[in-house]
């Protein structure tokens, strides 16, 4: 009776010896690390305790999936453009870690009445939230468009941008929803209406390249980046204007300075002024990367058609 020989399914190891491969397996060690040692101690809690863990555990275990699927060869079979999915993930992963690497020590090392090994496991942590960033980042440049490249949309410098404007979006409603700050003037309302109809685009654009969808538009998608880059900017530049004066001038029912029960919110919190500076720092920054956005898809479109 003839032996048959067992076949060994071997998965793709060049991918875990590639740059990108390496980095990637250390970032997951990295946020796993992290995780870990803030798991271990106990030493989160309240909501942006539950976002830096939230941040770590997911970038963890979407990093663990992206290496699983490019080890088995099965990025055909995926439901998403692997083109675009990978390099999306890693541009949130290391927005994401950076605000955690920011939030987690201003809102827990800052407390000096733990010491010993508590205050040790969070300087730990800190670190190696630091190092998720880093391969992060390190992994977005690895992937990112070179000049003449064929790739994806959302390895393009405009399609990093796309990631960050939503990114930012996130932040300003985290801190205008709680407690509402737009409710004492319609003006303000309407800089809310502005922040969430940027949001909504940039993540359309975002789901359509990476669900290869792009095909669906009615006109071109070169067109729609550079008349959606447009908009976005003219509706920041209103938000920009109209949210410091209902804010910040007395005359139109603002503060006119940082009012004193401000300075005992201490660790627990910005207070609602607080809130307000950064909403309009991040309006100002934002704009700044939608104004970079429209320059970048105006050139993409010029070179597409000329």
């Amino acid at each position: 009776m003839p032996v048959q020989k067992r076949t060994v399914v071997v998965g793709n190891t060049q991918t875990l010896r590639s740059p990108v491969g390496i980095v990637r397996i250390l970032a997951a060690i990295f946020a796993c690390v992290t995780f870990s040692l803030v798991v271990h101690n106990g030493i989160w809690s309240g909501r942006v305790g539950d976002l830096c863990m939230f941040s770590w555990c997911f970038c963890f275990v979407v990093t663990v999936i992206i290496i699983i699927v490019e080890f088995a060869g099965v990025q055909n079979r995926m439901p998403v453009s692997w083109k675009n999915f990978p390099i999306t993930f890693a541009m949130f992963a290391v927005l994401m870690c950076l605000s955690a690497s920011i939030l987690y020590p201003l809102y827990f090392l800052e407390d000096k009445s733990y010491g010993g090994n508590r205050r040790t496991y969070e300087i730990v942590a800190t670190v190696f939230s630091c190092l998720t960033t880093l391969a992060y980042i390190i992994e977005v440049s690895l992937t990112r468009a070179q000049p003449g490249e064929v790739s994806g949309y959302m390895a393009t410098v405009p399609g990093l941008l796309k990631v960050i404007e939503s990114y930012i979006a996130c932040v300003i409603f985290v801190f205008i929803s709680d407690p509402p700050l737009y409710n004492s003037h319609e003006a303000l309302k309407w800089c809310l209406s502005v922040y969430c109809i940027c949001f909504i685009l940039s993540v359309l654009v975002i789901i359509m390249c990476v669900g290869e969808c792009t095909s669906w538009l009615p006109v071109a998608f070169e067109k729609f980046l550079s008349a959606y880059a447009l908009l976005a900017v003219l509706l920041y530049v209103t938000a920009l204007i109209i949210w410091p004066i209902y804010k910040f001038d007395s005359k139109h029912g603002g503060e006119s300075g940082r009012p004193s029960y401000c300075s005992g919110s201490g660790r627990y919190g910005l207070c609602p002024y607080d809130k307000c500076v950064a909403i309009a720092v991040l309006t100002g920054v934002n704009l700044l990367v939608y104004i970079s956005d429209l320059v970048h898809s105006a050139r993409l479109i010029f070179i597409t058609v000329y």
